[in-house]
């Protein structure tokens, strides 16, 4: 049982920066890979980022790749995604996520099915 919490989210103007933190409880946290997802209002929710339960491994979504960092303490059960050169279309809502699968890795998974505990979200908008 994994218990996730967002904060950070806001409104930031467009080019501007902010740091995202997700709070977890559980165990075993240490060894999940975990995911940041975002949706928009009317949008499909799409995958922003993953990083491995170690963190030696990251991966981003075409749209967010060189403007946004996925980081984990594992120590203090945090998940971090800072947000840079911030656009209006990353306006959404954005969840973290754990995966408790045991996984390969052939294929990055980057579907809401790959993960099994969500947190409640947290609204960013960039304004223009």
């Amino acid at each position: 049982q994994v218990q996730l919490v967002e904060s950070g989210g806001g409104l930031v103007q467009v080019g501007g920066s902010l740091r995202l933190s997700c709070a977890a409880s559980g165990r075993t946290f240490s060894r999940y890979a975990m995911g940041w997802f975002r949706q928009a209002p009317g949008r499909e929710r799409e995958f922003v980022a993953r990083i491995t339960w170690g963190g030696g491994a990251t991966y981003y979504g075409d749209s967010v790749k060189g403007r946004f960092t996925i980081s984990r303490d594992n120590v203090k059960n945090m998940v971090y995604l800072q947000m840079n050169s911030l656009k209006p279309e990353d306006t959404a809502v954005y969840d973290c996520a754990a995966d408790s699968t045991v996984r390969g890795g052939v294929v990055v998974p980057t579907t809401q099915a790959d993960y099994d505990y969500w947190g409640q979200g947290t609204q960013v908008t960039v304004s223009s």
